[in-house]
């Protein structure tokens, strides 16, 4: 069935710590949701394996990162573990204008940055079940020293911490069910009367 799409689209940010399976969250909804875009983040850190250029990330050069910047490219950009991360304007205005809706993936800092932007978009954390279940999916994915994952694990308890400012909380405990329920805000979302009643009035002119 053809999604109806309003005139202007809506953006929707999904957070979360380091290994709580946001990336396989987010592949999921990107196939399964219809309607909705997806906009790739440019980064000046190295692919990972299996990372592909322009679909995970869009890899770049610091100084062409730096210049960016400068050139007010960026609706919001960040530092993450020494590396830069942002999102592209244009990305988020041609998908938004096209009345389609948005999926970001952001950390913290992102994610306040687009909410002031843009307070109507909704914000997603997803959060794992325990610390101590992110502590041994981290060690199982990969093979970073055990500092690396200290530090990770740090950051991933202040993230946590601020995870009440979003309008939205899913603990990752099972996959499929974590990824439905994304779904199901994204849905619900687009059923808002304040979203739909405009094409109501289109269609049956009331």
């Amino acid at each position: 069935m053809k999604v109806l799409l309003p005139k202007e689209g809506k953006l929707f940010v999904i957070t979360a710590p380091s290994g709580t399976g946001k990336t396989t969250i987010i592949d999921i909804i990107r196939k399964k949701v219809e309607g909705i875009g997806y906009s790739v983040s440019h980064t000046t850190r190295p692919p990972r394996r299996g990372e592909v250029n322009g679909v995970h990330y869009c890899f770049v050069a610091r100084e062409d990162f730096e210049k960016m910047i400068e050139a007010h490219e960026f609706v919001e950009w960040a530092i993450v573990y020494d590396h830069l991360y942002g999102t592209p304007v244009s990305s988020v205005e041609s998908t938004l204008s096209s009345g389609r809706d948005l999926l970001l993936d952001l950390d913290i800092q992102g994610a306040q940055e687009i909410k002031k932007q843009f307070p109507e978009a909704t914000l997603i954390f997803i959060l794992p079940p325990s610390l101590k279940i992110l502590h041994e999916r981290l060690k199982r994915r990969s093979a970073q020293d055990d500092t690396n994952i200290a530090l990770r694990m740090e950051k991933a308890v202040e993230e946590i911490r601020k995870c009440r400012d979003y309008d939205f909380l899913i603990i990752n405990d099972d996959l499929k069910k974590a990824a439905r329920e994304v779904e199901a805000i994204i849905v619900a979302q687009r059923a808002l009367t304040e979203r739909r009643f405009p094409l109501v009035q289109e269609i049956f002119h009331v």
